[in-house]
């Protein structure tokens, strides 16, 4: 990995060691760096960074591009784990293809950060997506299964997300997504968003109901004419809107 600019790997280790957790905030999620290695990869070399959190307990880890300490406008994709797509290439969403698609781009960059997250089902783990698949064979879409599971359509969280670019001494980022939800929970927890970089990538037969689901009842931001002509889409909310509800309760879920 000559001739790129490399993290300070020692200097953000003994800070690790020594930070205290003090500024956990209200819900005293302390996040701390476990381990930075090289990682050559087929889309660039990069470091990995393995975090430790007291929130979830799961190991999330930052795939870094170049030096983004004390940096500005940092490029930051978040990605949630989906062992499905991710590892065994499903088709019924667009996981890997947006995983690989990021990792291309940040790794032509001088420096960018992909947040790998252990989130498996947008929150609700591998066994439920599953049972989720089941209740999509028979008619349901995505936002209907997890309701019926008892889940809300997202149950992702992200404030490890923006502890973990705290430890690595982020000041600003622009984020790459189409899912509104993300910079407002970064927002929330003390992340300066300065842009957003849409991430739209070619449908595929097998997901293209999932996506029109979540640009039509997730918000995510897509904007697809071949979706029944609808050329731009509602904005997230922490909620689904979902057919039956009256305009009341619909106003009720933006309060």
């Amino acid at each position: 990995m000559s001739g790129h600019m490399h993290l300070p790997i020692e200097q953000l280790l003994d800070e690790s060691r020594a930070h205290e957790c003090d500024e956990a905030g209200d819900e005293y999620v302390c996040v701390k760096i476990a381990s930075i290695a090289e990682l050559p990869t087929r889309f660039g070399d990069f470091h990995i960074v393995a975090f430790y959190n007291n929130k979830d307990g799961k190991e999330h880890a930052a795939i870094v591009k170049g030096d983004v300490t004390d940096s500005e406008d940092v490029v930051v994709r978040l990605h949630s784990e989906c062992l499905t797509g991710d590892a065994f290439g499903s088709l019924r969403c667009d996981c890997r293809d947006q995983l690989e698609a990021a990792l291309t781009t940040i790794g032509k960059m001088e420096k960018g950060i992909v947040l790998y997250l252990r989130q498996e089902g947008r929150g609700i783990g591998l066994t439920n997506k599953i049972r989720a698949y089941g209740l999509q064979d028979y008619g349901m879409d995505t936002v209907e299964a997890n309701l019926a599971l008892g889940f809300r359509d997202d149950e992702r969280d992200y404030a490890v997300a923006a502890h973990m670019l705290n430890s690595l001494r982020v000041k600003s980022i622009r984020l790459m997504t189409n899912n509104p939800k993300k910079i407002n929970d970064l927002t929330k927890h003390g992340i300066q968003v300065n842009g957003r970089i849409p991430h739209i990538l070619p449908t595929n037969p097998y997901n293209e109901f999932y996506l029109r689901t979540k640009a039509e009842k997730s918000g995510h931001l897509i904007d697809l004419k071949d979706f029944k002509g609808k050329t731009h889409l509602q904005e997230q909310s922490d909620r689904p809107v979902v057919k039956g509800m009256t305009e009341e309760q619909v106003r009720s879920l933006h309060e």
